[in-house]
């Protein structure tokens, strides 16, 4: 796709729907809606759910339809203004000192200040998509500075003033509901909640993002990993465990294994905690028989 076709504007939530699955991702019709009026709205668009429902796949496939780089803010418990907003190069300016000798130098130049994911995306914002991942791991205080962004999408620095943004930015936030998050940042954006697809539906994304699955094998690997879901485990399978253990489970099939066993001996892609694995053992070669047919 050119970057021309990227930035036309979509039509309505079923054009939204129609150009994600261009980019290998297979959006409801809650989903779609809620991207489309974020983009209408120039509003930010808040996606929680369990991890591995495709919040951040969502974000990265909506970069790739409006032709933009992605910008990614990682957030994790003590993330500060350094890390989001900018900070000075220290080092830099040390030797630059140093090199000027009697000569006047501005150390607050733009060689001398890296600009971390908030600032990249006020310089560029018709270039850029902004991902905040996973802001409930973040503490409330950088919670209350991202607010203070997203109000005006401007930020300010001391020794050089107020940056602004040059139009809005397009900014998704994740969330994988760790923690509630304040009221003010989800009034501001448009919200929608993943949940896990239903079997039908993971079966086309597996076939879609899957290497050399047969389509009876993605009809398996969902009714199987659906039924895992069920049950109480540490940590339950997302999507891309799914399609990871359909492509396991076929490479070693065609090694030799017949499909039972290949299921079971790819569990390791799939199930990835050993108290989950210790709990399944007894059911899991029923699991995966009953998932066949």
């Amino acid at each position: 796709m050119t970057r021309a076709a990227a930035e036309k504007p979509v039509a309505s939530p079923e054009a939204v729907a129609s150009r994600l699955a261009e980019m290998r991702y297979l959006a409801d019709d809650g989903l779609a809606t809620a991207i489309f009026l974020a983009l209408r709205m120039g509003k930010p668009l808040l996606l929680e759910g369990a991890p591995g429902v495709g919040k951040t796949e969502a974000a990265k496939a909506v970069a790739a339809l409006l032709g933009r780089d992605l910008v990614r803010l990682q957030c994790y418990e003590g993330i500060d203004a350094a890390h989001a907003l900018y900070e000075w190069n220290y080092q830099r300016q040390l030797l630059a000192i140093r090199q000027a000798g009697e000569r006047e130098i501005d150390i607050y130049d733009d060689r001398f200040l890296v600009a971390r994911p908030l600032l990249q995306v006020l310089r560029a914002p018709l270039e850029r998509v902004l991902l905040v991942d996973e802001i409930d791991r973040s503490d409330h205080e950088f919670e209350a500075l991202l607010l203070e962004f997203l109000s005006d999408f401007q930020i300010s620095i001391p020794e050089r003033g107020t940056i602004r943004a040059t139009a809005q930015p397009v900014v998704i936030l994740t969330s994988n509901r760790t923690r509630e998050l304040a009221g003010a940042l989800r009034r501001r954006c448009v919200y929608h909640w993943i949940g896990y697809p239903d079997a039908e539906r993971e079966a086309a994304i597996i076939m879609l993002r899957a290497g050399d699955v047969a389509q009876e094998t993605a009809r398996a690997v969902a009714d199987a990993v659906r039924s895992l879901r069920a049950r109480p485990l540490a940590k339950p399978p997302g999507i891309s465990e799914a399609v990871e253990w359909a492509n396991a489970a076929t490479v070693l099939e065609k090694g030799g294994s017949p499909w039972p066993e290949a299921f079971r001996r790819a569990i390791g892609v799939l199930i990835k905690d050993e108290e989950d694995l210790s709990y399944l053992a007894p059911d899991l070669g029923r699991i995966v028989e009953e998932a066949l047919g």
